[in-house]
């Protein structure tokens, strides 16, 4: 069974190299669409910005490297999308963005891992494994399906038609297995209307049970990024040659709105 970061020594060295890091900031890779749900006004074209940045805070932008798997798993199954994957700019970073065409009614999960990125600040190879889902023309099906990465939330919160103040859940897995107590850093991208009065307002950070099952009410409209920051199952190499432990991150992305 996976484990949580205080759970195993190696896990409970990689949280005191995150948490001590001099100005660390919450990392997350962003994976947005230009919608979560298409009907037939908004059509049939989905637009997707992958970025690596810190969201609450606008920035900064971290490079990234050509992500080892892009792909989307909907009503036909698995589509490799990595050829669609085009790179741009931001802030002198590299970044990309890609299109998708939707062809029937269904719910598509996108997902990406990314190439790995080397922290020096925390000593660790930071690797997002980052999914968001998008339904079409009201099918309503799929939202819960487990795609098998090596650490995933799973839903237990159908992930979209949602407005802000409900209630999002979802199981921590690593493995295929839940993850008891293991701790979510929550994130809202800012739109810049909001300025965090004090860093804790910046990452939200909530526990799961233990049975990997964790919750949080969305308090504002927009995107909102949900973090389970484990320990990857092998070291990677640093820059320098060096073992360094990995921050395998298993990220989901969910939009509300503001009921009006």
């Amino acid at each position: 069974m996976g484990q949580g970061i205080s759970t195993r020594p190696h896990q409970a060295l990689l949280g005191i190299l995150l948490m001590t890091a001099l100005g660390a900031q919450a990392h997350f890779q962003e994976l947005i669409p230009s919608t979560d749900i298409l009907t037939g006004e908004t059509g049939s074209r989905i637009a997707l910005a992958l970025k690596f940045t810190h969201p609450m805070e606008r920035g900064p932008v971290m490079p990234m490297g050509m992500p080892k798997r892009f792909a989307v798993v909907g009503p036909d199954g698995e589509e490799d999308l990595i050829d669609q994957l085009e790179s741009e700019a931001i802030d002198g970073k590299e970044a990309f963005h890609a299109e998708y065409q939707v062809r029937q009614p269904g719910d598509y999960i996108f997902y990406v891992e990314p190439a790995p990125y080397w922290e020096p600040a925390e000593g660790v190879m930071i690797v997002h494994y980052t999914k968001v889902v998008v339904d079409a023309f009201g099918a309503e099906q799929g939202w819960d399906r487990e795609l098998g990465l090596p650490v995933e939330i799973l839903p237990l919160t159908r992930p979209y038609g949602l407005w802000s103040g409900n209630l999002f859940r979802g199981i921590v897995k690593q493995n295929g297995e839940p993850v008891a107590f293991a701790e979510v850093e929550v994130e809202w991208r800012n739109d810049g209307s909001i300025t965090p009065p004090s860093d804790p307002y910046i990452t939200q950070v909530v526990k799961a049970d233990a049975n990997g099952v964790f919750s949080y009410a969305m308090p504002h409209s927009g995107w909102w990024g949900f973090a389970a920051l484990l320990e990857g199952d092998a070291p990677m190499e640093s820059p320098a040659g060096e073992p360094v432990p990995v921050e395998a991150g298993a990220l989901m992305w969910v939009h509300v709105r503001d009921m009006r």
